[in-house]
Protein backbone atom coordinates (compact mmCIF):
# COMPACT_ATOMS: atom_id res chain seq x y z
CA UNK A 1 0.00 0.00 0.00
CA UNK A 2 1.65 3.19 -1.20
CA UNK A 3 1.46 6.43 0.77
CA UNK A 4 -0.66 8.99 -1.16
CA UNK A 5 1.43 11.79 -2.66
CA UNK A 6 -0.46 14.55 -0.83
CA UNK A 7 0.04 12.83 2.52
CA UNK A 8 3.74 12.63 1.73
CA UNK A 9 3.84 16.39 1.16
CA UNK A 10 2.09 17.04 4.47
CA UNK A 11 4.57 14.79 6.27
CA UNK A 12 7.43 16.59 4.52
CA UNK A 13 6.11 19.94 5.71
CA UNK A 14 5.86 18.58 9.26
CA UNK A 15 9.45 17.33 9.09
CA UNK A 16 10.71 20.68 7.80
CA UNK A 17 8.77 22.48 10.53
CA UNK A 18 10.08 20.21 13.26
CA UNK A 19 13.64 20.66 11.98
CA UNK A 20 13.25 24.44 12.18
CA UNK A 21 11.93 24.24 15.75
CA UNK A 22 14.77 21.95 16.85
CA UNK A 23 17.33 24.42 15.51
CA UNK A 24 17.06 26.34 18.75
CA UNK A 25 17.34 23.25 20.97
CA UNK A 26 20.99 22.29 21.24
CA UNK A 27 20.31 18.91 22.85
CA UNK A 28 18.25 17.79 19.84
CA UNK A 29 20.46 19.28 17.15
CA UNK A 30 21.50 15.81 15.97
CA UNK A 31 17.89 15.03 15.04
CA UNK A 32 17.62 17.93 12.59
CA UNK A 33 19.59 16.31 9.73
CA UNK A 34 17.39 13.22 9.94
CA UNK A 35 14.21 15.30 9.78
CA UNK A 36 15.50 17.44 6.93
CA UNK A 37 16.57 14.42 4.91
CA UNK A 38 13.27 12.70 5.62
CA UNK A 39 11.47 15.77 4.30
CA UNK A 40 13.56 15.80 1.11
CA UNK A 41 12.86 12.12 0.49
CA UNK A 42 9.14 12.63 1.09
CA UNK A 43 9.04 15.48 -1.44
CA UNK A 44 10.85 13.33 -4.00
CA UNK A 45 8.46 10.47 -3.26
CA UNK A 46 5.44 12.75 -3.73
CA UNK A 47 6.79 13.97 -7.08
CA UNK A 48 7.42 10.37 -8.17
CA UNK A 49 3.93 9.25 -7.18
CA UNK A 50 2.13 12.23 -8.73
CA UNK A 51 4.00 12.05 -12.03
CA UNK A 52 2.97 8.42 -12.29
CA UNK A 53 -0.63 9.56 -12.76
CA UNK A 54 0.10 11.20 -16.12
CA UNK A 55 0.38 9.55 -19.51
CA UNK A 56 1.20 10.68 -23.05
CA UNK A 57 0.12 9.27 -26.41
CA UNK A 58 -2.65 7.18 -24.83
CA UNK A 59 -2.81 3.57 -23.73
CA UNK A 60 -4.22 2.45 -27.07
CA UNK A 61 -0.80 2.31 -28.71
CA UNK A 62 0.90 0.51 -25.82
CA UNK A 63 0.70 -2.92 -27.45
CA UNK A 64 2.23 -1.62 -30.67
CA UNK A 65 5.05 0.12 -28.80
CA UNK A 66 5.81 -3.05 -26.86
CA UNK A 67 6.00 -5.01 -30.10
CA UNK A 68 8.40 -2.35 -31.41
CA UNK A 69 10.69 -3.02 -28.41
CA UNK A 70 10.58 -6.73 -29.24
CA UNK A 71 11.59 -5.97 -32.84
CA UNK A 72 14.43 -3.69 -31.71
CA UNK A 73 15.75 -6.39 -29.38
CA UNK A 74 15.79 -8.89 -32.24
CA UNK A 75 17.56 -6.33 -34.46
CA UNK A 76 20.17 -5.80 -31.71
CA UNK A 77 20.49 -9.58 -31.25
CA UNK A 78 19.77 -9.31 -27.53
CA UNK A 79 19.09 -12.51 -25.58
CA UNK A 80 15.55 -13.76 -26.08
CA UNK A 81 13.39 -13.44 -22.95
CA UNK A 82 11.11 -16.24 -24.17
CA UNK A 83 14.07 -18.63 -24.20
CA UNK A 84 14.86 -17.71 -20.58
CA UNK A 85 11.28 -18.39 -19.56
CA UNK A 86 11.32 -21.75 -21.32
CA UNK A 87 14.51 -22.71 -19.48
CA UNK A 88 12.83 -21.90 -16.17
CA UNK A 89 9.89 -24.13 -17.02
CA UNK A 90 12.20 -27.03 -16.20
CA UNK A 91 12.59 -25.62 -12.66
CA UNK A 92 9.37 -23.80 -11.90
CA UNK A 93 10.60 -22.74 -8.45
CA UNK A 94 12.67 -20.14 -10.33
CA UNK A 95 9.44 -18.49 -11.45
CA UNK A 96 8.13 -18.34 -7.89
CA UNK A 97 11.49 -17.03 -6.65
CA UNK A 98 11.49 -14.34 -9.34
CA UNK A 99 7.92 -13.31 -8.50
CA UNK A 100 8.75 -12.96 -4.80
CA UNK A 101 11.98 -11.11 -5.54
CA UNK A 102 10.15 -8.71 -7.84
CA UNK A 103 7.59 -7.87 -5.16
CA UNK A 104 9.68 -7.92 -1.96
CA UNK A 105 13.13 -6.77 -3.02
CA UNK A 106 12.20 -3.51 -4.71
CA UNK A 107 11.38 -0.95 -2.02
CA UNK A 108 12.67 -2.68 1.14
CA UNK A 109 16.36 -2.87 0.07
CA UNK A 110 16.21 0.79 -0.96
CA UNK A 111 15.01 1.86 2.48
CA UNK A 112 17.71 -0.17 4.24
CA UNK A 113 20.32 1.17 1.84
CA UNK A 114 19.40 4.83 2.41
CA UNK A 115 19.47 4.45 6.19
CA UNK A 116 22.84 2.63 6.04
CA UNK A 117 24.38 5.21 3.71
CA UNK A 118 23.07 8.17 5.72
CA UNK A 119 24.42 6.98 9.07
CA UNK A 120 27.58 5.17 7.96
CA UNK A 121 28.77 7.12 4.91
CA UNK A 122 27.26 10.58 5.22
CA UNK A 123 29.85 12.09 2.85
CA UNK A 124 28.56 9.88 0.02
CA UNK A 125 24.90 10.13 0.88
CA UNK A 126 23.90 13.35 -0.91
CA UNK A 127 25.61 12.25 -4.11
CA UNK A 128 23.80 8.91 -4.33
CA UNK A 129 20.50 10.37 -3.13
CA UNK A 130 20.70 12.84 -6.01
CA UNK A 131 21.50 10.03 -8.46
CA UNK A 132 18.54 8.08 -7.13
CA UNK A 133 16.27 11.10 -7.52
CA UNK A 134 17.48 11.76 -11.07
CA UNK A 135 17.12 8.22 -12.35
CA UNK A 136 13.72 7.77 -10.65
CA UNK A 137 12.25 10.96 -12.10
CA UNK A 138 13.79 10.25 -15.52
CA UNK A 139 12.24 6.78 -15.49
CA UNK A 140 8.82 8.05 -14.48
CA UNK A 141 8.84 10.75 -17.19
CA UNK A 142 9.63 8.16 -19.89
CA UNK A 143 6.98 5.86 -18.41
CA UNK A 144 4.39 8.53 -19.24
CA UNK A 145 4.44 6.90 -22.69
CA UNK A 146 2.53 3.65 -22.02
CA UNK A 147 4.29 0.54 -23.27
CA UNK A 148 3.12 -3.04 -22.80
CA UNK A 149 5.35 -5.54 -20.96
CA UNK A 150 6.29 -8.95 -22.39
CA UNK A 151 3.67 -10.84 -20.36
CA UNK A 152 0.97 -9.25 -22.55
CA UNK A 153 2.24 -11.11 -25.63
CA UNK A 154 1.29 -14.79 -25.29
CA UNK A 155 1.31 -14.91 -29.10
CA UNK A 156 5.09 -14.43 -28.95
CA UNK A 157 5.46 -17.30 -26.48
CA UNK A 158 5.60 -15.27 -23.26
CA UNK A 159 4.26 -16.58 -19.96
CA UNK A 160 2.66 -14.35 -17.34
CA UNK A 161 4.71 -15.95 -14.56
CA UNK A 162 2.86 -14.08 -11.83
CA UNK A 163 -0.55 -15.35 -12.84
CA UNK A 164 0.63 -18.87 -13.65
CA UNK A 165 2.98 -19.55 -10.73
CA UNK A 166 2.31 -16.72 -8.24
CA UNK A 167 2.52 -14.56 -6.31
CA UNK A 168 1.46 -11.76 -8.62
CA UNK A 169 1.24 -7.97 -8.49
CA UNK A 170 -1.74 -7.81 -10.85
CA UNK A 171 -4.92 -9.90 -10.83
CA UNK A 172 -5.30 -9.97 -14.60
CA UNK A 173 -3.65 -8.72 -17.76
CA UNK A 174 -5.17 -5.34 -18.61
CA UNK A 175 -3.77 -3.50 -21.61
CA UNK A 176 -5.86 -0.47 -20.65
CA UNK A 177 -4.43 -0.10 -17.15
CA UNK A 178 -1.82 2.64 -16.95
CA UNK A 179 -0.08 1.01 -13.98
CA UNK A 180 0.54 -2.16 -15.97
CA UNK A 181 1.97 -0.26 -18.94
CA UNK A 182 4.91 1.39 -17.18
CA UNK A 183 7.39 -1.11 -18.60
CA UNK A 184 9.99 1.21 -20.13
CA UNK A 185 12.38 1.78 -18.44
CA UNK A 186 12.59 -0.53 -15.43
CA UNK A 187 12.53 1.31 -12.11
CA UNK A 188 13.40 -1.97 -10.39
CA UNK A 189 16.66 -2.21 -12.30
CA UNK A 190 17.47 1.50 -11.84
CA UNK A 191 17.14 1.33 -8.06
CA UNK A 192 19.03 -1.95 -7.82
CA UNK A 193 21.94 -0.49 -9.82
CA UNK A 194 22.11 2.57 -7.56
CA UNK A 195 22.25 0.32 -4.50
CA UNK A 196 24.89 -1.98 -5.96
CA UNK A 197 27.20 0.76 -7.21
CA UNK A 198 26.85 2.91 -4.09
CA UNK A 199 27.63 0.06 -1.70
CA UNK A 200 30.66 -1.04 -3.72
CA UNK A 201 32.10 2.46 -3.97
CA UNK A 202 31.30 3.61 -0.42
CA UNK A 203 32.33 0.59 1.61
CA UNK A 204 35.66 -1.15 2.10
CA UNK A 205 34.17 -4.31 3.51
CA UNK A 206 35.19 -7.49 1.72
CA UNK A 207 31.50 -8.32 1.54
CA UNK A 208 30.59 -5.19 -0.39
CA UNK A 209 30.79 -7.03 -3.71
CA UNK A 210 27.83 -9.16 -2.66
CA UNK A 211 25.67 -6.08 -3.24
CA UNK A 212 26.20 -6.52 -6.99
CA UNK A 213 24.11 -9.68 -6.78
CA UNK A 214 21.08 -7.45 -6.19
CA UNK A 215 21.01 -5.82 -9.65
CA UNK A 216 21.83 -9.16 -11.28
CA UNK A 217 18.95 -10.91 -9.50
CA UNK A 218 16.69 -7.94 -10.21
CA UNK A 219 17.37 -8.15 -13.95
CA UNK A 220 16.62 -11.87 -13.79
CA UNK A 221 13.42 -11.29 -11.79
CA UNK A 222 11.95 -8.55 -13.98
CA UNK A 223 12.78 -10.47 -17.17
CA UNK A 224 11.73 -14.02 -16.31
CA UNK A 225 8.43 -12.82 -14.82
CA UNK A 226 7.53 -11.03 -18.05
CA UNK A 227 7.09 -7.69 -16.28
CA UNK A 228 9.86 -6.02 -18.28
CA UNK A 229 11.73 -6.29 -21.53
CA UNK A 230 15.48 -6.75 -21.33
CA UNK A 231 15.80 -3.39 -23.06
CA UNK A 232 13.92 -1.76 -20.17
CA UNK A 233 16.83 -2.57 -17.85
CA UNK A 234 19.41 -1.43 -20.40
CA UNK A 235 17.69 1.95 -20.75
CA UNK A 236 17.54 2.29 -16.94
CA UNK A 237 21.28 1.61 -16.75
CA UNK A 238 21.85 4.20 -19.47
CA UNK A 239 19.91 6.82 -17.53
CA UNK A 240 22.02 6.17 -14.45
CA UNK A 241 25.12 6.47 -16.62
CA UNK A 242 23.89 9.87 -17.81
CA UNK A 243 23.39 10.98 -14.22
CA UNK A 244 26.86 9.85 -13.20
CA UNK A 245 28.46 11.48 -16.24
CA UNK A 246 26.66 14.77 -15.58
CA UNK A 247 27.74 14.73 -11.92
CA UNK A 248 31.35 14.13 -12.98
CA UNK A 249 31.15 17.01 -15.48
CA UNK A 250 29.74 19.39 -12.88
CA UNK A 251 32.42 18.34 -10.40
CA UNK A 252 35.18 19.07 -12.91
CA UNK A 253 33.66 22.41 -13.92
CA UNK A 254 33.31 23.54 -10.32
CA UNK A 255 36.71 22.18 -9.39
CA UNK A 256 35.14 20.71 -6.26
CA UNK A 257 37.36 18.57 -4.08
CA UNK A 258 34.65 17.93 -1.51
CA UNK A 259 32.72 15.34 -3.50
CA UNK A 260 34.54 12.00 -3.55
CA UNK A 261 35.08 10.37 -6.94
CA UNK A 262 32.26 8.03 -7.88
CA UNK A 263 34.56 5.10 -8.53
CA UNK A 264 36.95 5.59 -5.65
CA UNK A 265 37.48 2.35 -3.72
CA UNK A 266 39.71 3.66 -0.93
CA UNK A 267 37.05 5.08 1.39
CA UNK A 268 37.21 3.87 4.95
CA UNK A 269 34.16 2.36 6.45
CA UNK A 270 32.03 -0.75 6.39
Amino acid sequence: MWLPWDWALWLAACCFGAASVLQSIARLASVRPVLKEGAILLVLYAAWRKLGDFELLGTGGAIGRGRWVWDVERWLHLPNEVTLQHWCEHATWLFRFANVYYIVFHVAPLGVFLVWLFFRHRDRYAFWRNQLAFVSLACIVIQMIPLAPPRMYPNLGFIDAGLVYGPTVYRKVDAGSLGQLAAMPSMHVAWALVIGLAVVTASRSRWRWVSLAHPVLTVFAVTVTGYHWLLDGIVAAGLLGVGLAFAALVRRRLGSATEPPVLAFDHAGS
